[in-house]
């Protein structure tokens, strides 16, 4: 049985494809079930994230597992295949693996080191596993990749450190205010960087959180996204007196919030924290209003500069983190493959131990004089001697480099003691009592 992955990432497909072939909006459940039921899969488990949507399947065939999902794909989301092929990526058993292990690292997200992708994996898992679409090729594979995961964290300091300008934003915040809670936030514009940094905003347990912008309809756009509160462009002065935290990210070609309207704004506590942070250029803020006791304010090159630092520290911490990976993949596969030669290693002593009984069993007229010690005695001593015998080529069978040799081994073992022929034991035995009796 083979680990077979088929999947798209950020990695491999623009977003509005990711987005179309994304699962999380509906039953993962029922799409990992109704993949396990495909004829060239008998496990599944679905995981996708809002940068990848990648399937995991137990398979016999991957060459026929790889067709079978693309119209999977293609008729679950009602996509042509030809628009999604291009950018799919397939892996197989040991590549599978180590991909598995590094998502759940945090090595192949978009943030690198990002800590909610461990929870999702599992939550993959847990949802394919309540549908008893796993079996032991995944539950091994994903159960491990969350001790690689946790590992990671615990031996790295991969995820520490803001390595985008909107989370450095936020961090910087926490430094200045401690925890977040219901401090209230004004956002001054509505793009990318002002949303991504009123999101993490968000998930810190901010207060209100109030939008304006030049355009009403992209204020009311981003309030609605975020649970907050759009206010016209004319209203920015007055909300600015009661907003703790500030985020400004315009096309102005000159400040739009000076020293002078921010002390006059209605509100404005002298002494009270206040944190702004101007990441547009030209700079919507008036430096001289960092002058102003309690104002923290900064601009996108001292966040930019907190997230080459954090880079550039980061970067080591991914070489531990690959190399992690890296040990924890040739410890899974070299088990993985010891797990294959368990039926041929037990049926080996199984037919030594059968052969050992069955000598003792002719020999029993001339060992019948003996006292029960020293019987007890003859049966331990054979019993360890076909220990001893099979100890280092069991070991060797399990511990080969890989799985075509150690295929080639396990058949040569079972041809050479014919472990799978019912009768070969039988042929030995008669051949045995065909023998002439020695004295």
């Amino acid at each position: 049985m083979h680990l077979f992955l088929l999947g798209v990432s950020h990695r491999t497909a623009p977003v509005d494809l990711r987005e179309r072939l994304d699962f999380s909006s509906r039953d993962l459940s029922a799409a990992a079930e109704a993949i396990a039921h495909r004829p060239s899969m008998s496990e599944s488990v679905v995981l996708s994230t809002c940068n990848r949507s990648e399937i995991y399947v137990a398979s016999s065939d991957p060459a026929q597992a790889r067709e079978e999902l693309v119209g999977f794909l293609s008729d679950y989301h009602h996509v042509p295949a030809q628009a999604f092929q291009p950018h799919l990526f397939a892996l197989e058993n040991s590549a599978a693996v180590a991909h598995l292990f590094r998502v759940a690292a945090g090595l192949d997200s978009l943030v690198v080191g990002e800590p909610q992708i461990l929870g999702q994996v599992k939550d993959a898992y847990q949802t394919a596993a309540g549908k008893q679409c796993v079996g032991p090729v995944l539950s091994n594979a994903f159960r491990w990749s969350f001790g690689v995961g946790k590992r990671v964290r615990t031996e790295t300091a991969l995820g520490e450190g803001a390595v985008s300008v909107s989370f450095a934003a936020v961090s910087l915040a926490r430094k200045i205010f401690g925890r977040l809670k219901g401090r209230r936030v004004l956002v001054v514009g509505a793009g990318e960087i002002s949303s991504l940094t009123a999101q993490h905003l968000r998930t810190q347990g901010v207060g209100e959180i109030v939008i304006t912008s030049r355009t009403q309809a992209n204020a009311e756009a981003l309030a609605n996204e975020v649970g907050g509160l759009a206010v016209p462009w004319e209203g920015m002065i007055g909300a600015l007196g009661s907003a703790d935290i500030v985020i400004t990210a315009t096309g102005s070609q000159r400040p739009i919030i000076t020293r002078a309207q921010l002390e006059a704004s209605h509100g404005y506590r002298r002494g009270t924290p206040l944190f702004i942070i101007d990441v547009a250029v030209p700079r919507d803020v008036d430096p001289a209003i960092a002058e102003i006791e309690q104002v923290f304010l900064y601009n996108i090159d001292d966040l930019q500069s907190i997230v080459e630092e954090n880079l550039s520290r980061r970067k080591a911490e991914v070489e531990r983190a690959e190399s992690i990976v890296n040990e924890e993949v040739t410890k899974f596969m070299a088990w993985q493959r010891s797990r294959t030669a368990v039926p041929t290693v037990v049926a080996l002593r199984q037919r030594f131990e059968a052969i050992r009984r069955s000598e003792l069993q002719r020999l029993e007229g001339k060992l019948g004089s003996l006292p029960p010690e020293a019987r007890a005695r003859v049966d331990e001593i054979t019993r360890l001697i076909v220990e001893k015998l099979l100890l280092e080529p069991t070991e060797q069978l399990k511990a080969l480099p890989d799985e075509e040799t150690q295929a080639a081994y396990t058949e040569a073992v079972n041809r050479l003691f014919k472990l799978t022929d019912e009768d070969s034991l039988d042929d030995t035995r008669g051949k045995r009592s065909e023998s002439p009796k020695q004295s």
